[in-house]
């Protein structure tokens, strides 16, 4: 994209909320980041579009968590997948987090984005640009925010164009997020295509939706690089809770 052109996955825009917030209240959800005092504002359908308007327009008002995540999918979970991918991936939006100590107090230390899979009209690379301008947004608004930016997953139950498209908003990200200072790019996908190209149904049953176990497979370590950057470990947040 030149300098001088719109970027159409950079363009803030609403969404409407189908989903509720009964999708995370899993055991998975309640080990990792319940004791972390998390909130979940998850909306199904997010593009990078829908989370730069809730930015904009009062999302970063007046919250002072340790961690936020914002996690979106591919639409509504009722409906079936295909190859393509055109159904629900399942989502957090902005979860904060904070230990009970630093509750009512302390500036946000952490921001987690995981967006840009349902912008189905979007170049890889207009979507790795909307990633960026989130990025770009909340570290000019939180300036002592880390910003972890999650890779998106391969879909489909053998190689396809979305898969391919994914792969190629990763590869954008790694190069530009550097750049920012406070940036980082965490990949939770490894493993779960295989040296055949097919992605196990233990981890995703319809090939698109993930598993308990792939839950597991991309919370845990998520879970891990939390505590390292704040500089917490597990020991130490259980002895907290006490």
């Amino acid at each position: 994209m030149s300098g001088d052109e719109i970027n159409p996955a950079a363009v803030a825009q609403a969404v409407e909320d189908v989903q509720g917030d009964d999708r995370w209240m899993s055991q998975i959800w309640r080990e990792l980041f319940s004791p972390l005092h998390a909130l979940n504002f998850g909306i199904g359908g997010d593009t990078t579009c829908n989370v730069l308007w809730r930015l904009q327009n009062g999302e970063l008002d007046n919250i002072r968590p340790k961690v936020r995540f914002n996690w979106a999918s591919t639409g509504p979970e009722r409906e079936k997948s295909t190859a393509q991918g055109n159904s629900f991936v399942p989502v957090m939006h902005f979860i904060q987090i904070r230990t009970p100590n630093q509750y009512l107090i302390g500036p946000l230390q952490v921001t987690v984005v995981w967006v840009g899979t349902n912008n189905h009209e979007h170049s890889a690379e207009q979507v790795a640009g909307g990633i960026l301008a989130i990025a770009q947004l909340l570290t000019s608004r939180l300036p002592k925010t880390k910003v972890v930016v999650l890779g998106l997953l391969a879909r489909g139950d053998g190689p396809n164009p979305l898969r391919e498209k994914n792969a190629a908003v990763n590869g954008f990200l790694r190069s530009w997020l550097p750049r920012l200072g406070q940036a980082q790019f965490l990949d939770v996908g490894a493993g779960f295509v295989h040296s055949d190209g097919t992605i196990s149904t233990r981890d995703m049953f319809d090939f698109l939706h993930l598993t308990a176990a792939g839950y597991r497979a991309i919370a845990k370590p998520l879970s891990d690089l939390l505590l390292q950057i704040l500089d917490e470990t597990p020991e130490e947040k259980r002895a907290s809770l006490v």
